[in-house]
């Protein structure tokens, strides 16, 4: 059928051409001869960007999502429950390793987590799905839907979401919703509107650096010749004039050209640093960095700063990571004392000296064990450190009066 459309379609094309009269050959020789070139196509290509390119092609910003998913990927995923006496203690159980070891039998837990951030970040425009399997009440997969196989429908103040054109209620599904829509506040946004136009920017700018690379045209000697030479008129004549005045046999032979025709210039070609390229892509890295908040040493800009990187933590990747939280904690539990987190304290910059003296000062105040120091700096456990200890000095201002020290001892007499 669709064949067959075609031809016809064809077919009433030519009935209408029946009627029209042919343009003249010379007539269209003529429009072409006026015609004004700025350049060729070949150097069109290198100056000129053309077509649609997303987002996930450009290296910057697949660099930065990268980078923001891998780190919420390498976190482990904790089932929290908040008790009464004992505070938020860590539950350990088939639904927690469900959730932070193998979320389906197709995927690990890293690899599911960065496919939902990249949907948050990129092509699910601020909204990611996954749909939970039960299998005899349990949980059984939880598999992240595609965004192209995603749409959201609105239902008055509500909405509805079809998954590959099956139409399912909200709670049916885990939704993460990041940067709220305020005409749909269930809906997320993500950034395509602030990253199209630098995004463009940095393309272009690779295409031309490309360009500019690969072309012939950076000559480091110019020869000027008499305009009235025959063999000027043909490609052949010119290499023919090339060889016989120009090319030398052996390095360092002297070139013998008629002083009447011919002179020789030696030029600087033009340098991507004359074009100001790196200062513009420097700034378009900066604003990739600063839309996605990530610090521009992620993007190649600056040194390396733990300060920068832990406000990182603190601030980019919790945030993302609370939105993920939330939404498993409501979709999938039950028990309202039950919670998931992550542990972003894995992800910190701290060095050796920093995480031994903390933990040291912890273990000798009572406040920390000393095989949880001994995990702080990856050393394996060790028997007898599992209990608080504290030195003798350290006891409550109440107790002052009764150390042995200040006790006078039978038959002192008080001085």
């Amino acid at each position: 059928m669709q064949r067959h459309s075609w031809n016809r379609r064809e077919s009433m094309s030519e009935q209408r051409n029946k009627g029209k009269v042919r343009a003249d050959p010379r007539q269209k020789r003529s429009e072409e001869r006026t015609s004004t070139y700025l350049c060729d196509i070949s150097t069109y290509d290198m100056l000129c960007s053309s077509g649609y390119a997303s987002l996930a092609k450009n290296p910057e910003i697949i660099s930065a999502v990268n980078k923001i998913a891998n780190l919420i990927g390498s976190m482990s995923i904790h089932l929290m429950q908040n008790t009464q006496d004992k505070g938020d203690i860590r539950i350990r159980n088939g639904l927690s390793r469900k959730i932070d070891i193998e979320p389906n039998r197709y995927m690990t837990r890293s690899t599911f987590i960065q496919t939902i951030v990249r949907a948050l970040l990129l092509e699910g425009e601020g909204n990611a799905v996954v749909l939970p399997k039960t299998k005899d009440g349990l949980l059984d997969d939880l598999l992240p839907i595609p965004p192209s196989q995603t749409t959201f429908l609105p239902d008055g103040y509500g909405y509805k979401i079809m998954i590959y054109g099956q139409t399912y209620e909200p709670w049916d599904l885990i939704h993460i919703a990041m940067n709220p829509d305020p005409e749909v506040p269930w809906k997320g946004e993500g950034y395509r509107k602030s990253l199209k136009q630098v995004a463009e920017t940095l393309l272009q700018a690779s295409i031309t650096k490309k360009g500019f690379m690969e072309s012939k045209w950076k000559p480091s000697i110019i020869v000027k010749v008499d305009a009235d030479t025959e063999e000027l008129s043909s490609k052949e004549g010119r290499s023919q004039l090339l060889k016989k005045y120009v090319t030398s046999t052996e390095a360092g032979e002297p070139w013998l050209l008629p002083a009447d025709s011919f002179e020789v210039e030696t030029v600087k070609p033009l340098s991507l640093k004359d074009l100001a390229i790196q200062e513009n892509v420097e700034l378009d890295k900066k604003t990739v960095a600063a839309i996605l908040d990530v610090p521009p040493f992620v993007l190649g800009i600056g040194e390396f700063k733990a300060d920068a990187w832990n406000n990182f933590i603190n601030t980019r990747i919790k945030t993302i990571c609370q939105c993920i939280e939330q939404a498993f904690t409501k979709a999938v539990l039950i028990d309202p004392t039950l919670y998931f987190r992550f542990n972003a304290r894995s992800l910190h910059s701290y060095d050796i000296d920093t995480l031994a003296n903390v933990g040291a000062n912890l273990y000798t105040r009572g406040i920390m064990e000393g095989n949880e120091v001994r995990d702080w700096i990856d050393m394996p456990h060790k028997d007898g450190l599992d209990e608080l200890v504290i030195l003798e000095n350290y006891i409550p201002a109440g107790m002052i009066g009764d150390q042995k020290k200040l006790k006078k001892k039978e038959g002192e007499e008080g001085g």
